[in-house]
């Protein structure tokens, strides 16, 4: 007989000892043994009285208990002459038989197994056990399914991108998205990065994913005094400087995901034709003035220094590093000789004033248009608040003509023969780079920017970038007196600022696009906790803590884990074929009414571009999910007893992962595509309703990890790390 086990058993009703071991159930009630916590199956089985069959019990030892854990079919041709009788070694012989019906599905035995098997059950102590022991022991299961790959889902709800080049219709809705140019002469830092390009490019993807005919353009920005210094600086040419910025300004948008249609340069031939058709027509409207000025001028380097080279101390709040064109400390924007003790940036002399003959635009003409243009798109287009406070200051001051040219090489030529060795203003000139770089990827780029009935222009920026896009560039707009596709809505940001200081481009203060890659950490992270961060009301703080905290209590404790346990279970349970299922076996009303609502304020905050709001939305669908199958407890317990339930919340389960595929897709499309492969599912729309396009009989891919744990020891690390500098 084999060694003996010890084995902790409970006592049942009317003096039935019963357990997962049904020979030790069986043998118990038989012999009457005596009852005890813990008891050992060969005291059982020897309190009998008849005399054990050594080859019966040696038989199911080895091959009924091989062919149980095989699932091979097991050879009883050596049974033979059984009369049903409760001795120990039939005991033994019907435990093994008893486990192969119940544990593997056997439904066919040899007759004489099946006669014996019969009689046996109905012997009354026998049957009383198997009675009490039932809900202890493994009940029949169904063999898992087969996995062939096959796709069950409704296709009406999938998601299909435009391909080719990307052009407004005809009675659909056109949305052009722009992000500021960014200065091609440094690495964006995470502000730029949260405040301009991730912005856009969570609302374009979600748009496109609504099925808006959305394109999204952006480009760097690489005419200008700063790249003339900064390639003195480095001992290059200003064209050679652009050529490296541009490459490490690409390569850090694409690490970040960043899904430009088109992502251009102000560099272009393009742009010299489109923003000198704006001046021309300025020009010949009568908007445009010559006045004489004075400029700071460097007697060290010899040259005329743009605003951005003079600094200073601010007049209005002190701030000793102010620049020429605009206050860090306060936000002002001054001109050089406002500043108190200017000092040339390049090599920190004292600058002299010189006289040099200039060309305005007449905002000041300009004034009446541009504030009645003002007022109805800030209505129609519901711009941030910031937005409409910021512009509002300026018009409220009144305009008054501004400069657009400077004493530059590089740059757009002035298309005027007296002006051959001047250039267009950077801020004149940048915002026509969006016209430009859409010229770059569609030879009809009217359709898109001379079509304001049928496109709706949408513009993210960092707060300093207003004014050139709601007065100055709209001025230019209206000037020409053409029609354009002017700004509908301006969603405007305030600052980011690094662990309780402030990021410094031309300082090099903060994490920069390529600190973040050194950390190992994958971009869904950054951009899920940067569009948490998302400065829209007010300024916020970027924190190691808070970033190691949203990581793991958020994407791993709540979206991860959500989405890991139940592709899990299907895979375990199901060989990864998601059972037929019905919601009538479960209280399915209650889920389907938050969701919906859920789903509906993700769609209100994502069409206003309260980006922080959907994204926290967003999560509540994953914590729903999460609930919902606590609440209805899915585990192995409720797939054994109720497997028609357990089947209905797998479903719906898994076509609430299905919708966070496509709601979270616009702030982590890595992710999205992660969930996608495990769901062995094609991108899909986001809805307006939750529905269940996740058919029974659906085969998933290969469950994974989303997320990993970020030790909290890393915060200090990276403190040491990246407490200020790019590497470039």
């Amino acid at each position: 007989m084999a060694a003996s086990k010890k084995l902790e058993v409970p006592v049942a009703q009317d003096g039935l000892i019963v357990a997962g071991n049904i020979k030790v159930t069986v043998a118990s009630n038989v012999f009457g043994a005596k009852l005890t916590p813990i008891i050992d199956e060969e005291s059982i089985f020897l309190s009998g009285s008849a005399v054990a069959n050594e080859s019966l019990i040696g038989f199911e030892e080895t091959a009924i208990y091989n062919g149980i854990k095989s699932k091979k079919p097991v050879d009883f041709s050596k049974i033979s002459n059984l009369k049903a009788e409760p001795t120990v070694d039939q005991i033994i012989l019907f435990g093994g038989v008893y486990g192969l019906v119940h544990d593997n599905g056997v439904k066919v035995l040899p007759e004489n197994i099946t006669d014996w098997y019969k009689e046996f059950s109905k012997i009354p102590a026998v049957e009383a056990a198997v009675k009490a022991s039932s809900k202890f022991v493994k009940k029949p299961q169904a063999p898992l399914p087969e996995y062939t790959g096959k796709v069950n889902i409704d296709e009406s709800v999938y998601y299909k991108a435009i391909e080719g080049k990307i052009v407004p219709k005809e009675g659909e809705r056109n949305i052009l998205v722009t992000s500021a140019l960014p200065y091609v002469n440094n690495v964006p830092h995470l502000g730029n990065i949260v405040g301009s390009v991730l912005s856009a490019d969570i609302y374009a993807r979600y748009t496109k994913n609504r099925g808006y005919n959305t394109l999204f353009v952006c480009g760097t920005d690489e005419y200008g005094t700063a790249t003339e210094t900064k390639a003195l600086e480095e001992g290059v040419s200003p064209k050679a400087l652009c050529d490296k910025y541009h490459v490490i300004h690409k390569q850090t948008y694409d690490w970040f995901q960043i899904g430009f249609d088109h992502f251009g340069r102000t560099t272009t031939p393009k742009q010299t034709e489109i923003a000198q058709h704006i001046f021309t027509k300025l020009n010949d409207n009568g908007y445009l003035e010559e006045q004489s000025m004075k400029q700071l001028y460097c007697p060290v380097h010899n040259g005329f220094l743009a605003d951005r080279f003079v600094e200073g101390t601010c007049p209005k709040c002190s701030y000793t590093d102010a620049r020429g064109d605009q206050c860090d400390g306060c936000g002002t924007l001054l001109n050089p000789f406002e500043l108190i003790e200017p000092r040339c940036k390049i090599d920190n002399a004292t600058p002299i004033p010189r006289e040099s003959n200039h060309i305005f635009l007449s905002l000041d003409k300009l004034q009446d248009q541009v504030a009645e243009w003002n007022k109805k798109s800030q209505e129609l287009g519901k711009w941030s608040k910031n937005s409409k406070t910021i512009t509002d200051t300026w018009l409220n001051e009144g305009l008054h003509p501004r400069c657009i040219t400077r004493d530059l090489k590089w740059g757009t030529p002035v298309p005027l023969a007296t002006y051959a060795d001047k250039v267009l203003y950077v801020w004149f000139d940048a915002c026509i780079g969006y016209v430009s770089i859409t010229a770059n990827y569609l030879e009809d780029w009217e359709s898109w920017w001379r079509n304001p009935e049928n496109v709706q222009l949408y513009q993210f920026m960092g707060k300093d970038n207003v004014p050139f896009h709601t007065v100055v560039f709209p001025a230019s707009q209206l000037g020409t007196k053409e029609k354009w596709t002017m700004l509908h809505h301006l969603s405007t940001t305030e600052y980011l600022q690094y662990e309780g200081g402030k990021f410094s481009k031309s300082r090099n203060v903060g994490v920069f696009g390529n600190n973040a890659q050194d950390t190992g950490i994958p971009p869904s992270v950054w951009r899920y906790y940067l569009a948490t961060a998302r400065p829209e009301t007010s300024d916020t703080q970027f924190s190691w803590q808070e970033f190691v905290t949203r990581n793991n209590s958020e994407l791993l404790a709540n979206l991860g884990n959500f989405v890991n346990r139940l592709v899990k279970f299907v895979s375990a349970k199901f060989n990864k074929v998601v059972p037929e299922y019905d919601v009538a076996h479960l209280d399915y009303a209650p889920v389907e009414k938050d969701l919906n609502q859920l789903l509906a304020s993700y769609n209100e905050a994502m069409e206003a571009v309260s980006e922080r709001k959907g994204l926290e939305i967003a999560m509540q669908i994953s914590a729903r999910g999460n609930q919902f199958l606590q609440d209805n407890k899915l585990d192995n317990s409720l797939l054994a007893n109720h497997p028609e339930k357990a089947a209905a919340v797998i479903g719906v389960g898994i076509n609430i992962i299905y919708l966070l595929s496509a709601i979270f897709t616009p702030f982590m499309p890595e992710t999205g595509s992660q969930i996608l492969e495990q769901l062995n599912a094609p991108a899909r729309k986001i809805p307006n309703e939750f529905t269940l396009p996740i058919k029974g009989g659906h085969n998933l891919g290969k469950p994974a990890y989303l997320f990993s744990r970020i030790d909290d020891k890393k915060v200090e690390e990276w403190r040491a790390k990246f407490g200020g500098g790019s590497n470039v």
